[in-house]
């Protein structure tokens, strides 16, 4: 048993030392975060046209291009994104979870909100942190439901793209998730 904690300990160490070092997550300057932010969703319309669709409709799309996952047993996520109205930069956010659960890993990933109409997006600017799984209805679309969407078939608040997955990171918990407003 004390061999576990060790390697979870020194797990544990490197997933915190890698996330302090994670230039792309965290401190972007404002002028890097709308490129990457605007480079991201570029490359998501490219591969997916399901996206691009979407994005037509959307009164904004909120992106977050780089985000950085680790943990063993306990986790964290941080990334830092920008709000995109009419392909303009328009405001700036950070997203942060932590989890707790049967997990190992890091990952870096990059993922964008879709917000379909005024309300949800209204929900965003007006709350003291929009929390994943609370507030507007979120529908994380994946290949299958991306082949099937149409103008006709939205019907949602918010849509959620998860893309540029690299790394590895397995397991199952519990996990929340907040997205703030931040000043740039």
């Amino acid at each position: 048993m004390t061999r576990v904690r060790v390697f979870g300990s020194a797990l544990l160490i490197a997933a915190t030392v890698a996330l302090m070092n994670a230039p792309g997550a965290v401190a972007a300057s404002r002028k890097e975060l709308d490129r990457d932010g605007i480079k991201a969703l570029q490359s998501l319309y490219a591969m997916n046209p399901a996206a691009r669709r979407l994005g037509d409709k959307a009164r904004a799309v909120l992106v977050f291009p780089n985000i950085l996952k680790a943990g063993f047993l306990f986790g964290g996520q941080i990334g830092e994104g920008v709000l995109l109205k009419g392909g303009k930069p328009a405001a700036y956010y950070n997203s942060v979870a932590a989890s707790y659960g049967l997990q190992a890993g890091v990952q870096t990933f990059g993922y964008a909100l879709f917000f379909m109409n005024d309300g949800a997006l209204k929900y965003l600017d007006s709350s003291a942190g929009f929390e994943l799984g609370v507030g507007p209805s979120i529908v994380v679309v994946d290949e299958g439901m991306a082949k099937s969407i149409t103008s006709t078939t939205l019907s949602q608040d918010v849509y959620a793209f998860i893309f540029s997955q690299k790394g590895l990171m397995a397991g199952i918990g519990l996990q929340g998730s907040k997205i703030t407003r931040i000043s740039k």
